[in-house]
């Protein structure tokens, strides 16, 4: 009864590496999220890393954007290390990149990856220097490079260069078009310069980041129909709460669906003290609920109703998805395919059942004001009924019951 994942036809582009992770290719899209620590505060960039790491993150950026920042990163890479985390570290590179790398070669060793944006590279006379140094560094340290546009800060020689192009065409094109097509040439013509001093397109990725959900499906439709490059998605500044969640599934669906797409980061803006991993889960739960990648059981739940007492099922269903979500790293360990599991937690007996026997496990609660009397469905199959105030403890033990049995073991 697990759901399979959608093989949705997938762009072809060339496979890069990332230390031990593969991107691009046949790879499975690649889940990716950023620290906003303070890179030179090796404690809690670690600290952040890891919780990123454990959460699901299959590389993480940091910031590199000083010297002292620079000479922390072997520091923090030595730390996980000593952890067991070897989540690769990308480093975010702006404005004085090739100083960092040429100053602290092991910064340069220790990262994976190395993120240029050719907006900020450098400016006139200088950028081409400045970028084929930063290429000259990921070609002596075998590293790959991110080339990330970002339209906050687009090339502006090169955008006034388009835009007075356009100018002087019969029918010239809207502004907005040549935004977008701007975007699209930069992080073409700085990868065909990266190939030009030598970096095979085997560790190129591109990205061309906006904050307008239809621009970027517009931006990487274009992008993607141009070259073979694996590309990261992103909606870039995406927001705060359901409005960041909401823009990015939106933006992010509609291309992996088209098979665009090899490797994933949800821009979310955290409330203070909110937690950094939320990025991770909106992440993994995009490409879970589109088909493309298991990682955690998904919990199916009505919405409630006047038929529903909301009280008991959404304390059930809350108490459900914590209790997988936890379990999921010991599980993951243990037994092969447990990801893909399907759990239900309906609220009342109109379409519970139903839904119940579509997942693997489903529990249907009887209503408003009945007798709380809840059947448990297994894979289709009525197989038992809960009563009484125990009832999610009791559910939890039948889950557990279901992993063991149905799930082998890894070896």
């Amino acid at each position: 009864m697990s759901n399979r994942l959608r093989r949705f036809p997938r762009r072809q582009s060339v496979q890069v590496r990332i230390g031990n992770v593969a991107v691009g290719g046949d790879a499975p899209v690649m889940v990716q999220s950023m620290t906003n620590t303070d890179t030179a505060d090796v404690d809690s960039t670690t600290a952040q890393v890891a919780a990123l790491a454990r959460a699901g993150s299959e590389v993480v950026r940091i910031t590199v954007d000083r010297e002292d920042a620079a000479k922390a990163v072997p520091r923090i890479r030595d730390a996980l290390d000593r952890m067991g985390v070897s989540v690769p570290l990308v480093g975010d590179f702006h404005y004085i990149g090739h100083k960092l790398l040429e100053k602290v070669p092991a910064c340069a060793e220790a990262l994976a990856k190395y993120r240029i944006n050719p907006g900020n590279v450098g400016f006139r006379e200088k950028r081409d220097r400045q970028f084929s140094t930063m290429i000259e560094m990921a070609l002596k340290y075998e590293k790959p490079v991110r080339i990330g546009v970002n339209w906050g800060s687009l090339d502006e020689d090169l955008q006034a260069r388009m835009m007075d192009e356009n100018a002087t065409l019969d029918q010239p094109r809207d502004a907005a078009d040549v935004t977008r097509e701007a975007l699209v040439v930069s992080a073409l013509e700085s990868a065909a310069r990266a190939e030009e001093l030598g970096l095979g397109r085997d560790r190129i990725i591109l990205s061309c980041k906006v904050s307008d959900v239809q621009d970027l499906i517009a931006v990487y439709g274009t992008l993607a129909a141009r070259a073979d490059y694996a590309l990261h998605l992103g909606l870039t500044e995406a927001g705060m709460g359901s409005k960041g969640i909401v823009a990015s599934t939106a933006a992010l669906a509609v291309l992996l669906q088209q098979g665009i797409g090899d490797t994933i980061r949800v821009s979310l803006t955290p409330a203070p003290g909110g937690d950094r991993t939320q990025e991770v889960i909106v992440a993994q739960e995009i490409l879970q609920t589109t088909g493309l990648r298991s990682f955690t059981p998904l919990v199916t739940a009505c919405p409630g109703c006047g038929r529903t007492t909301s009280t008991v099922f959404q304390d059930l269903a809350g108490k459900v998805q914590s209790y997988v979500r936890d379990r999921m790293p010991q599980w993951r360990q243990r037994y092969v395919g447990v990801e893909s599991m399907n759990l239900a937690v309906m609220g009342c007996i109109v379409n519970g059942p139903g839904e119940s026997k579509h997942a693997d496990i489903g529990i249907s609660l009887p209503g408003t004001g009945e007798e709380p009397a809840a059947p448990v469905f297994i894979d289709g199959r009525k197989a038992m009924t809960l009563r009484g105030a125990g009832i999610a403890e009791e559910f939890q033990k039948i889950v557990d019951e279901y992993v063991e049995t149905r799930y082998p073991r890894r070896d």
